[in-house]
């Protein structure tokens, strides 16, 4: 069933499980929290059930790439859940359930991470690894930077790449989105468990990525040292050079 609305083939993938996992999530809110507010993904029913406006809001991304990374199995697809309270992040989830692989964090409260069903571990930055996650939309100038310094690249969900350093074999994530509002607010959503973990979490300049859901950035980069959050600019710089990535402010 197409988001007929939207544009892109990206925009338009909108799957039975989209809408399936929204609602089961929903549901476990309605049941617990049910005064939150809502920023959902999918218009399913449950959605009209949530107040329109209030101090806490949840941010839902049943399936998070769908498309490139549900569908058509490209990399690694991710759900998303966020609380934000007073626009700041304070509690969220990100799955990778392909992998067997659920984050959580709060802030101030550490991440912790649960692998295919075992108990809770604190979750912790991956030593080594090769690989670099990277958004679906990353140019080919970008990507081949990275290789040509002997980088694996993995096209991921977003939700994926903002929690990149702290799967098994990857060693950094990168994406980035200059239009309208920069990286989103689902987007965002996985930066706080990576932070929580101990990982370095830069926008394109290498400052610290924006603290709340909404101070525009246009690129996320997630790694667990300044060396590696320089590659990934360097990386940025030679899609700029190639004209491929366009800067707004």
């Amino acid at each position: 069933m197409p988001k007929l609305e939207e544009h892109s083939a990206v925009k338009q993938a909108l799957t039975e499980a989209d809408q399936q996992t929204q609602e089961i999530i929903l549901r476990a809110l309605l049941d617990n929290f049910p005064r939150v507010c809502l920023a959902a993904e999918e218009d399913t029913a449950s959605v009209a059930r949530f107040p329109s406006s209030g101090e806490a809001r949840v941010i839902i991304d049943p399936i998070d790439g769908t498309l490139n990374s549900y569908l058509e199995s490209k990399g690694p697809y991710s759900v998303i859940v966020g609380l934000e309270v007073r626009g700041r992040y304070e509690a969220v989830l990100v799955a990778m359930p392909r992998e067997g692989l659920f984050f959580e964090a709060s802030r101030g409260g550490g991440a912790r991470i649960e692998v295919a069903g075992r108990s809770h571990r604190n979750a912790r930055i991956e030593a080594g690894g090769e690989r670099i996650m990277v958004g679906h939309d990353t140019p080919e100038s970008v990507r081949a930077h990275l290789r040509q310094r002997g980088y694996e690249i993995t096209p991921a969900s977003g939700g994926a790449v903002a929690v990149a350093p702290l799967v098994r074999g990857v060693r950094a994530g990168l994406r980035w989105k200059a239009r309208e509002l920069g990286i989103s607010i689902r987007g965002r959503v996985g930066a706080l468990i990576s932070r929580e973990a101990g990982a370095l979490v830069c926008d394109e300049s290498g400052a610290s990525f924006p603290d709340d859901s909404s101070t525009r950035a246009n690129a996320l980069l997630v790694a667990k040292n300044e060396e590696d959050i320089a590659l990934l600019r360097d990386a940025l710089a030679a899609g700029l050079a190639a004209g491929d990535l366009v800067v707004r402010s």
